[in-house]
């Protein structure tokens, strides 16, 4: 029985053989595959730019970004001259994550502590935040404000530029992060210590005072 299964696969071998290379034809347009090396494309490209300079282009163009982006950052989302006064007080509690110690490992809070900074330290400086772009704005603050008695901070225009006429520092609330964190919406806005909280005011300026009637001669009416 062995013999014969084996005589019955090996006659129909060839019918099966026979099959598998029937040819099919062609079913559509071919193209030979062509692989490239990336490595070897990303080479050619790079010398390619280093000859005709574009290396060079290309990093004196990133220096001038970074250095753009520092003397005038992105300007914060959202912000608005104040239109009415507005006033609340912020609580900058914090709950410790973990157990803070000091440089010789006392102990100073534990963690899931509630811990208010300014019970430790003073808000000694008002923070007031303005448009830098406002010219309105900035002679408010740098005439209302001395440096010792406040920072001033930017949430749009240069504080770099601002520097030289005004002979004082100015800082900037980069991405909008303590803006955000005290709900400061419009500007100008000041942040002052009030106890154990801060207190936070927006407020609109005053609009410009209109320019004089220029005078007539000859003791002419307008009609």
């Amino acid at each position: 029985m062995l013999a014969a299964s084996g005589m019955a696969l090996l006659a129909g071998w060839p019918l099966v053989s026979a099959l598998r290379a029937a040819d099919y034809g062609q079913m559509g347009q071919t193209f030979p595959i062509i692989e490239t090396d990336l490595l070897t494309t990303i080479e050619t490209r790079l010398r390619t730019l280093e000859a005709n300079g574009g290396i060079e282009r290309m990093q004196r163009q990133m220096q001038e970004q970074a250095v753009a982006s520092v003397r005038r950052p992105k300007p914060v989302d959202g912000m608005t001259p104040a239109a009415t006064r507005r006033e609340w007080l912020f609580d900058p509690s914090i709950v410790t994550e973990d157990d803070i110690v000091d440089a010789k490992g006392n102990l100073i809070a534990a963690r899931g502590t509630r811990v208010n900074p300014l019970d430790m330290v003073q808000l000694s400086q008002a923070l007031v935040f303005i448009d830098g772009d406002n010219a309105a704005e900035l002679a408010w603050a740098v005439k209302t404000w001395s440096d010792a008695r406040a920072k001033i901070i930017f949430v749009s225009g240069s504080p770099f530029d601002a520097m030289k006429p005004w002979q004082r520092r100015f800082y900037f609330d980069q991405g909008g992060t303590l803006t955000s964190k005290f709900g400061i919406r419009h500007t100008p806005a000041v942040v002052t210590e009030a106890g154990s909280n801060l207190k936070i005011s927006e407020f609109p300026l005053p609009p410009p005072a209109a320019a004089p009637a220029p005078a007539l001669s000859g003791g002419g009416k307008v009609s």
